[in-house]
């Protein structure tokens, strides 16, 4: 088992794992695809899916409602100095499903905040197919300037105005296998890949960790994302490599929220989802989301 000690003080900037990194490295060099264009892994059938698909139980990436995954760690934001600051994601998952495409989604609600200020605030729908695999099936990410609302401009969904969803996560992730779509909508210059590129790693005290690198083959100088996942968790680090926004996380607070705290996040949640009918004419198109049971 390849291991590596990274350590990530929070009032400093973090050390990459360069070790951990290598694998990127060496996959690039062995699969001349790793950042170009990728490939469906698999084709979305809405026949996949059964009426449990908003139940997400994949080993890497497990969405179960009132799990919330706190990561801190820096970026370097575009358009002014390069000088990283703070920034914090808050990943929570939510007790709201929203159909999408005819299959039942788990809707997952995403900030980010840049020095403690809010700088996006998404939903984010997964679905899981009955062989495990994990769906991206759209997003609706709403930007803040200042604190405030700046608009969607980036909103896509499955099905709708040609986009395409795609793999967030094998039911069997395998090392070795070609680089596969993540997502893809033609309107907004949105296209994500994905390649598995290691396992097996241990890392901040997690075992059988996964290495998965991400690009966008439309955008080559955003450079590559390098995510770990963990058994029974999901995410537990990004890292990035050529990326001149340099965003760099690490989990360090997973919480499972009490039925108040869960609450509130489905309010809000529920805001955001009925405020994107007014703001996006693709999201205007979609089922509204529910609670679940209801």
């Amino acid at each position: 088992m390849l291991k590596a000690q990274c350590r990530w003080p929070l009032r400093a900037l973090p050390v990459v794992c360069t070790l951990l990194l290598a694998n990127v490295g060496a996959a690039g060099a062995a699969d001349s695809s790793l950042g170009g264009p990728c490939r469906d892994a698999l084709r979305f059938d809405r026949k996949n899916f059964d009426k449990h698909s908003a139940d997400i139980d994949n080993k890497y990436m497990p969405l179960v409602p009132g799990t919330q995954l706190v990561f801190e760690g820096f970026i370097t934001p575009q358009g002014g100095p390069s000088v990283p600051v703070e920034h914090q994601v808050i990943f929570t998952v939510t007790d709201l499903t929203k159909v999408i495409g005819g299959v039942r989604t788990r809707v997952v609600y995403d900030v980010d905040l840049e020095v403690g200020e809010v700088v996006e605030a998404e939903l984010a729908f997964f679905a899981q197919d009955e062989d495990g695999n994990v769906w991206s099936l759209g997003e609706y990410p709403e930007e803040y300037e200042e604190g405030e609302f700046a608009g969607a401009p980036f909103t896509w969904i499955n099905g709708l105005n040609d986009a395409r969803g795609g793999l967030a996560m094998f039911g069997s992730p395998r090392r070795g296998k070609p680089s596969y779509l993540q997502g893809l909508a033609p309107d907004i210059d949105f296209y994500d890949c994905g390649q598995v590129i290691a396992k097996d790693l241990e890392i901040n005290g997690y075992d059988d960790v996964l290495q998965i690198a991400e690009w966008s083959p439309l955008d080559p100088d955003s450079g590559i994302q390098v995510k770990y996942f963990a058994p029974g968790v999901g995410n537990v680090q990004i890292a990035a490599l050529g990326d001149p926004e340099a965003e760099t996380l690490i989990l360090t607070d997973v919480v499972e929220l009490n039925r108040r705290d869960l609450k509130d996040i489905r309010v809000e949640a529920f805001a955001q989802d009925r405020r994107a009918y007014h703001v996006s004419d693709v999201y205007r198109e979609t089922e509204k989301a529910e609670r679940d049971d209801d």
